[in-house]
């Protein structure tokens, strides 16, 4: 018997003493043999009884109208566009004549080092360590400052300059890589600081014949502020750099 059963069976013994209670102190008493047969067939009859009528189903609960309709109404699908961008092409740097020089200025004195070593012998580790980077400034060089695409961005004048430092290098690099004697080092070293000088001036001469009016303007502005001794000097340098360029 359930836990629902037990319940209702419960409360109607309870109800069935009282009235049997009832009935002893009323003046129509039944015997105790008669209340316990009544008591009996009323659990009978609960036992018998199907068990939907013992639990009546409760009706569903239905939802509001309102919310009926709204569950029924279409879902409206939300999609996010992304505005399409154009791709932006990518700056390419121009190639660095700057740089340059500082990589054979850096060579020529590593060489010149290097030569100091001699009387050690051409493998000496002294010999070969600066050698080894002598060899790691060219190869930046022309394979970060020099590229093609970088000298063919840069500015008309900078071009040649920077197609012969580039063939310098690629020189300078495999005579470094054949090096068997002192007198081959000896000479690469001389060579590496004649073609620095080279380099540099041709850098330099460049640079002040291709400033622009408004670098032009700058540079008088910061000479403007020197001393008339220095002024004078200043202009004089400038003038025969641009007349030699």
């Amino acid at each position: 018997m359930n836990q629902y059963l037990q319940n209702i069976g419960v409360g109607l013994i309870g109800k069935l003493i009282d009235f049997g209670v009832a009935r002893v102190t009323s003046p129509h008493r039944i015997s105790p043999e008669q209340r316990i047969e009544q008591i009996n067939k009323t659990l009978e009859t609960l036992e018998s009884m199907p068990e939907d009528r013992q639990h009546p189903a409760r009706p569903p609960i239905e939802a509001p109208e309102s919310q009926k309709e709204a569950s029924s109404a279409p879902v409206a699908t939300i999609t996010t566009q992304r505005a399409e961008t154009a791709p932006q092409e990518e700056a390419v740097a121009i190639a660095c004549v700057a740089c340059a020089v500082n990589h054979f200025s850096t060579s020529a004195g590593l060489l010149n080092e290097a030569v100091r070593f001699k009387k050690d012998g051409i493998t000496s580790n002294e010999i070969i360590d600066r050698v080894a980077k002598v060899l790691e400034e060219q190869n930046a060089l022309e394979r970060v400052d020099l590229t093609p695409e970088k000298i063919r961005c840069s500015p008309e004048w900078e071009r040649d300059i920077a197609e012969e430092a580039l063939l310098q290098s690629r020189s300078l690099r495999h005579r470094l890589e054949t090096l068997t004697t002192i007198e081959d080092l000896e000479q690469a070293a001389a060579d590496t600081e004649t073609y620095y000088r080279k380099l540099l001036r041709a850098w330099w001469k460049g640079r002040f014949a291709n400033l622009g009016s408004d670098k032009a303007e700058l540079i008088a502005d910061k000479v403007g502020t020197l001393g008339t001794e220095n002024k004078e000097r200043i202009k004089k340098r400038a003038v025969e750099l641009i007349e030699s360029a």
